[in-house]
């Protein structure tokens, strides 16, 4: 019998990628021994499942950083995660990397991410017993949430991608089990920094003016910085053979200045948080009507998994909600209705 089309495909990973590039044929493996397609190589399999997947459809309507702005042109947590995944291809194509592996991690990264953006995490995170945070709540999604509790099953080296994407105000690099996570975490930084920048610039929070002159100095608009520092990180991770996956050391410190910079005029600035302060509200008021009444919850979530505690199913409902559900369903319990006269 023929090799298969997915055999073939994982014949020209060996022969076309970086030595040091992940391989489909080698992955690790999955929680649960499954088939193998006969088609697809392992991570692009997991990429379809992300792909095709309710949590990441729902990331259209869920906020980034503006919260339910009028114009159309705004990003949502959707669309970063497509301007993630855009730049981690270029990054991975560019250094012989695996581009499937690279696009699965870069498409689930933010799977776990709340309604109204890091603002509904820090509710969570307050909320919860033993806390919060998306990137775990990601890795969640697709190995426990999505397919009414049993998971994506996807690789190992998808779900480390994953788990190890977020850096906040961290370290820009950290060493992960494959070179493509590292290419997504470095993607996600460089993405949303200058998404980011933009949206700013859209919504009048901040001038040209203001911009650091380090970061003006990557080029004269959005696909020129973004350009500068993809060339930057493809040069300096090929002059160290791909040892890691990181900007110059120029570069890093631009980076971190564009960062301080959006945390300071963008992210804490009053202007933008004044809507967020009454997201808050409303999730602090959906999560403590949820442990009133775990009945509710049960008719209410398909994620209610049989032994789970009720803060924990409290806290996968609300992170699992839209923007616009969380509004809806806020209004229609607690707001009164007007009587309708028959």
């Amino acid at each position: 019998m023929g090799k298969s089309i997915r055999q073939r495909l994982e014949e020209q990973e060996e022969a076309n990628l970086h030595p040091r590039a992940a391989h489909s044929a080698k992955s690790l493996g999955r929680e649960r021994d499954e088939t193998p397609c006969n088609i697809r190589p392992s991570f692009q399999v997991d990429r379809d499942r992300i792909l095709h997947s309710k949590t990441f459809r729902r990331l259209s309507q869920k906020t980034q950083v503006f919260l339910a702005p009028e114009g159309d042109h705004y990003r949502t947590r959707l669309t970063h995660t497509l301007e993630v995944a855009q730049i981690a291809r270029t990054l991975s194509k560019a250094l012989g990397l695996n581009e499937s592996l690279t696009e699965a991690v870069a498409l689930g990264h933010d799977l776990g991410h709340t309604p109204f953006g890091h603002a509904g995490e820090s509710v969570l995170n307050r909320l919860s017993p033993g806390g919060f945070h998306h990137a775990k709540q990601s890795l969640r999604v697709v190995e426990v949430l999505e397919r009414d509790g049993r998971g994506l099953n996807l690789t190992q080296e998808v779900r480390e991608g994953i788990l190890r994407h977020s850096k906040g105000k961290g370290k820009i690099w950290v060493k992960c089990s494959t070179l493509e996570a590292e290419t997504v975490r470095v993607a996600d930084l460089i993405a949303y920094l200058n998404h980011d920048l933009d949206d700013a610039l859209r919504a009048g929070v901040i001038g040209p003016q203001d911009i650091p002159k380090s970061v003006a100095a990557l080029g004269a608009g959005h696909g020129a910085r973004i350009s500068a520092l993809v060339t930057d990180v493809i040069e300096t991770s090929l002059g160290c053979d791909l040892a890691r996956i990181s900007p110059s050391d120029a570069i890093h410190d631009v980076l971190v200045e564009f960062r301080a910079f959006l945390y300071a005029y963008v992210y804490d600035n009053p202007a933008v948080h004044a809507d967020f302060l009454k997201a808050i509200k409303v999730l602090e008021e959906l999560y403590g009507h949820v442990l009133e009444n775990p009945e509710w919850l049960a008719e209410h979530s398909a994620q209610c998994l049989e032994g789970e505690t009720v803060e924990r199913m409290a806290t996968d409902f609300i992170a699992g909600m839209t923007d616009r559900y969380a509004i809806k369903l806020f209004e229609s319990i607690f707001m009164p209705k007007p009587w309708k006269v028959l």
